[in-house]
């Protein structure tokens, strides 16, 4: 992998990572940008104990461009985007609309591919190591940040899931706080770390589920279930089977076996809802909206968790759509949305015996 840092003309850093060691990259962002003015601030909300980013600047940013106009492809002749370079293989620059920036946090865009149309499902194993490394390369600088407590990596695909760019892409948002999500992870590890004398909580579901019938594919370093209490209609968990709490800390083997047992689930998914003959269930169904999120331990003190420490954490990815079937989508409405009690239509074993059932051959 061969890094290129460079800064696009209202000086946000954009860094180039490429495949091949040789590749140059002298190109100028030709577009006349003032600097980048945000208004992101962190409100604490004292009733619920978390934090909310307001972030009004983002009324103004771009939405549901046309194919031709989109941002993130590389720049062609005069037609100027976010990516100065008539190519890439991987690419992540500061979020012109970010809802985190400056003491306040940082939020990145990860372009997967140069392909317009194509979706993360689609790169090739050597495409999706590469962004692996962009991962792990963007947590490991963002974790210096004085203003970050915790990085949080990220794709949302589709429409229904409120992607405004069509183009493949995640995001990367360095917090400067330990998330809700996280900080309920890590008192159940410590409780749980109490009332046994020591037993880590994350060793303990994942020998209970790899024992059980929810896990969907398994190999000699991951390990991917439909866990006990999904919340999502398909939900599934991907563990590195040897624990580290971020991805800094997996090792060559998990690396190098990633993309083989990534990329099948990603094309499990958009086989969900497929019919018998093999064909997605409506005409003009697109492919499977998800939410693909990396849970990593926070890089900030700990002390608040009872003798809970980094290692404690256990790296993951969860990755969940929101259509329950075929044409129909999973809506947080009274209990979940008010309540934070989800109720979930697809028992959590019949989701994994479908994502079993459309393995490819």
């Amino acid at each position: 992998m061969k890094k290129t840092s460079t800064r696009l003309a209202d000086g946000r850093e954009l860094i180039y990572y490429d495949l091949r060691d040789d590749t140059v990259r002298t190109a100028a962002d030709r577009r006349p940008l003032d600097r980048t003015v945000t208004t992101s601030e962190i409100r604490r909300d004292v009733l619920l104990g978390d934090s909310v980013a307001i972030a009004s600047h983002r009324q103004g940013r771009t939405y549901h461009p046309p194919a031709d106009e989109c941002p993130l492809c590389p720049t062609r002749g005069e037609r100027l985007s976010e990516i100065p370079d008539s190519s890439y293989d991987v690419v992540v620059f500061e979020n012109r609309f970010p809802s985190l920036a400056g003491d306040s946090g940082r939020c990145e865009v990860v372009c997967f591919t140069s392909d317009h149309d194509a979706s993360f499902a689609d790169l090739s194993g050597e495409q999706a190591r590469l962004v692996l490394d962009a991962w792990t390369d963007r947590t490991s600088e963002l974790s210096h940040l004085p203003s970050v407590e915790q990085v949080f990596c990220f794709e949302n695909r589709g429409e229904e899931i409120g992607v405004t760019l069509g183009h493949p892409h995640g995001q990367i948002y360095a917090y400067p706080f330990t998330t809700p999500r996280t900080a309920l992870m890590l008192r159940s590890i410590a409780a749980h770390k109490e009332a046994t004398g020591g037993e880590n909580l994350f060793d303990a579901v994942l020998r209970g589920e790899t024992a059980g019938r929810r896990v969907v594919l398994e190999s000699e370093h991951w390990v991917a279930f439909v866990p006990y209490a999904a919340h999502w209609p398909y939900e599934v968990h991907l563990y590195p089977r040897r624990r580290v709490p971020d991805l800094l800390a997996l090792d060559e083997a998990a690396r190098t076996e990633f993309p083989q047992v990534y990329l099948e689930l990603l094309r499990r998914f958009d086989r969900i809802f497929a019919t018998g003959d093999g064909n997605r269930g409506a005409a003009d169904e697109p492919r499977t909206p998800y939410i693909a999120a990396w849970h990593q331990a926070p890089f900030g003190t700990l002390e608040e968790f009872d003798g809970v420490t980094r290692d404690d954490f256990a790296l993951h990815l969860e990755l969940f759509t929101i259509r329950r079937t075929s044409g129909k989508l999973k809506f947080l409405a009274g209990s979940e949305s008010g309540m934070n009690v989800f109720i979930n239509d697809v028992p959590p074993e019949r989701a994994a015996e479908r994502l079993r059932e459309v393995a490819s051959s």
